[in-house]
């Protein structure tokens, strides 16, 4: 159920703790957001007076949903929803790691600029994702991915990761079912599904174990 929220910083603390050196490196982020929107349009301008809960909040939801994991893999990255968020909600955490996968050079650049202002622990791969999952080796816990594509190619992008045991944490909105049913036709997964705190339609997904189907 939507809970109401402030359209402040604190509507991320609603969602996930976070300390007073935290939401100042949030405000940093939000600050260097709304600059950069001028010249690379990050967000659909409808969300930007909006920003601290259909953006930051919503992400918080990621890390609210796997909170023991320290190293991520964010696909798709965009502006850093939710990935941007999750290093910076870690960034005091000791071996925390966010891995930030985003083709677009402009944005690539944003997520850099970030993450050096707020010390994040953030990497940027300005690849490929299939690029980007087909050589990374270094052992990941999690990895996230919001408004990016179905659950069924989530799947495909993430599944090199998962077989090497990283957990999936997916944010769906009102298509959640008849996306599952398709994805299910490829995959054999276990996943929990809670309702998202922000998006009255929507879903956090986590999916701890993903095996393709194998053709009978």
């Amino acid at each position: 159920m939507k809970i109401d929220l402030p359209e402040a910083v604190d509507a991320v603390s609603a969602i996930y703790p976070v300390s007073r050196e935290t939401m100042e490196r949030l405000e940093i982020y939000a600050g260097l957001l709304r600059k950069w929107q001028k010249s690379q349009n990050l967000v659909s301008p409808a969300t930007l007076p909006h920003l601290w809960t259909r953006h930051m909040a919503d992400s918080a939801q990621a890390l609210a949903m796997l909170p023991e994991a320290r190293r991520w893999v964010d696909i798709g990255s965009g502006a850093g929803f939710p990935g941007l968020v999750t290093a910076i909600l870690l960034a005091d955490v000791e071996g925390a790691q966010v891995d930030l996968v985003e083709s677009n050079q402009g944005k690539a650049a944003f997520l850099r600029t970030v993450a050096r202002e707020t010390g994040a622990p953030a990497r940027v791969h300005a690849e490929r994702i299939e690029a980007f999952t087909g050589r990374f080796d270094e052992k990941v816990d999690a990895v996230s991915a919001r408004a990016l594509a179905s659950l069924a190619d989530l799947c495909r992008l993430t599944a090199p990761l998962a077989a090497r045991g990283a957990a999936l944490v997916f944010h769906k909105g009102q298509d959640f079912a008849s996306e599952l049913k398709e994805a299910t036709q490829s995959w054999d997964l276990d996943l929990v599904q809670r309702s998202s705190r922000i998006d009255p339609a929507g879903s956090i997904l986590l999916i701890r174990r993903l095996v393709p189907r194998t053709s009978v």
